[in-house]
């Protein structure tokens, strides 16, 4: 396989690992907003920990993807 077709299936893959974080963080801030004032505080606290950590990896993708975006411009 050649170096612009591993980078061009790397992104293809951090294109369904970002999507699906996307997901997961807006799905559980969305729980978190329905949810704030029933949900015991011991979950809401981890529930928000959660979200951050995936907001994290999110921008963690996202930067990884760029960096491979530019490689493949560059080769």
């Amino acid at each position: 396989m050649s170096r612009t077709d591993h980078l061009k299936e790397e992104i293809g893959w951090l294109k369904v690992v970002f999507a699906v974080c996307v997901a997961m963080d807006a799905s559980l801030i969305a729980w978190l907003a329905q949810n704030y004032a029933t949900a015991h505080p011991l979950m809401a606290i981890v529930g928000s920990v959660i979200a951050l950590v995936f907001t994290i990896i999110i921008g963690y993708v996202n930067h990884r993807a760029y960096r491979r975006i530019k490689e493949l411009e560059d080769t």
